[in-house]
């Protein structure tokens, strides 16, 4: 048990230090891509992105989950089944590339080349997922985090460079095919030299019955999932145009990179809550509350900090995206919502209830669709971002209930630290408030997480246990 632990926290600082670089870099882009092109251009370029991000989930339909499932609970031979599911991708993402090239017509010739470009990357980093997935199974991260950063830094150089030659809009798109080309030979190579896999698609019908009876819950869930989180920029465009969208990428691409810390606990959490599911109870119970506090502790500091630099953080890109700071006020109070529901929804996941998770983000979409059509001819892109608080909170309030019904977690583990982690989130967001007219942002950062840590720590929230174990962690 001891080596389990050990193993999680590896992978974990393995996959955390790779996003915070991923995400870092990624931000860097974003931010060059909007003060170059601008609100409208913007628009126009995350269009296509989100078209082509909906789709794409059509080629995996929870392909991913049930093969990291399968390979760490060592259920079929793992090999095989990965060649089962090479044969089962393979038609998916032809139908799918032929779904993206249908919803492009209609659109400007420009955006319809946008959205070509980019489902050149949707195929390619399909297969790449379920390379990594594999690899996920058998609780080896190190190759992912490397290839995480990788794609960024090859989009990155490709966004300096066009922006160097002073080239257009699709020009900025090229650089996405061109990091899934590199990172798809990455994983291959990998699966090859490392995995001894075989890259020779198998297809047997009685498999892809099986198969399917037990990803058709996590496939229509990441259906609903990515409606939930794109179908919004989409309804924007339509409804209110590509300068709504622009405006509305800044909260959403900040949140988006802010949620490494709960991406990366999970991708490590996920295959250990799937064996203790099945032969460990009470470990179950003690690493679930673990992750709630930990994502607590880490949400809501970022939470208040960014609201209380609200303003200077939209300065970071242009005076053009002013009218983006209430949208991204308004995201932020949803973001603690959304950190806690990465463990909640990989529990219901690894102990089988994965229809019940399905039910729930379905609810939450409905709930998506209406409030966006509602609110968005209302108050544009500042409808969406309330859009977005309004169903964290539904969606978390749902998963909490049935999170109680699979390990009784205890309560008296958990809200202690929510309210040493609040207080110390409060303490931080007044000081910055009081110094944000005397200081440089970048001064306030640094500044403000330091007065968050020695709270927390002055409240009890972390002891040096903790701390010693986090360090322990990150140099191993």
């Amino acid at each position: 048990m001891p080596n389990k632990i050990a193993n999680i926290a590896k992978n974990t600082s393995y996959f955390t230090l790779a996003l915070i670089i991923q995400k870092l870099i990624s931000f860097t882009y974003f931010t060059l891509y909007a003060r170059y092109l601008g609100p409208e251009d913007l628009g126009k370029f995350y269009f296509a992105i989100s078209i082509t991000t909906i789709c794409s989930v059509f080629i995996d339909l929870g392909l991913a989950n049930v093969l990291t499932r399968t390979v760490a609970r060592r259920d079929e031979e793992p090999k095989k089944f990965f060649q089962s599911i090479l044969g089962i991708k393979l038609p998916l993402a032809a139908l799918t590339w032929i779904l993206a090239i249908i919803l492009a017509q209609g659109n400007s010739d420009l955006v319809k080349n946008l959205i070509y470009l980019a489902s050149i990357s949707m195929v390619l980093d399909s297969f790449s997922t379920s390379f990594y997935s594999y690899f996920r199974g058998h609780h080896n991260l190190k190759y992912e985090s490397i290839g995480s950063v990788g794609v960024q830094i090859v989009v990155l150089i490709s966004a300096l460079a066009m922006m160097s030659l002073d080239k257009s809009v699709i020009w900025l798109m090229v650089g996405l095919p061109l990091a899934s080309i590199v990172n798809f030979a990455y994983t291959i190579i990998l699966a090859k030299a490392k995995f001894k896999l075989s890259l020779r698609p198998t297809w047997n019908w009685f498999a892809v019955k099986t198969i399917f009876a037990v990803a058709w819950p996590f496939g229509l869930y990441a259906i609903l999932q990515r409606l939930y989180t794109y179908f919004d920029s989409v309804l924007l465009f339509k409804l209110a145009g590509d300068w709504a969208v622009g405006i509305y990428q800044v909260p959403f691409k900040i949140v988006n990179a802010l949620q490494f810390l709960p991406m990366a606990f999970v991708a490590s959490l996920y295959p250990a809550l799937s064996m203790y599911w099945r032969d460990n109870r009470e470990q179950l119970k003690i690493t679930f509350e673990r992750a709630l506090n930990y994502s607590t502790i880490i949400s809501l500091p970022i939470m208040a900090g960014v609201i209380a630099l609200s303003d200077k953080v939209v300065l970071l890109f242009n005076k053009g995206f002013h009218d983006s700071i209430l949208p991204l006020q308004l995201i932020m109070i949803s973001l603690f919502f959304i950190f806690i529901h990465f463990p909640l929804g990989s529990l219901l996941n690894a102990c089988d209830r994965q229809r019940t998770n399905t039910r729930n983000m379905a609810i939450v979409v409905v709930a998506s669709v209406l409030l966006n059509l509602l609110l968005i001819p209302l108050w544009g892109p500042t409808g969406a971002a309330l859009t977005v608080l309004i169903t964290n909170v539904l969606l978390f309030v749902l998963s909490l209930i049935i999170s109680r019904q699979i390990t009784a977690w205890r309560w008296r583990k958990v809200l202690p630290t929510l309210g040493k982690a609040l207080s110390s989130a409060l303490i931080m967001a007044g000081v910055i408030l009081f110094l944000k007219a005397k200081l440089s942002f970048f001064l306030l950062v640094p500044l403000g997480g330091l007065i968050y840590a020695l709270a927390l720590y002055g409240l009890g929230g972390v002891k040096r246990e903790d701390m010693k174990s986090i360090l322990v962690s990150f140099k191993r």
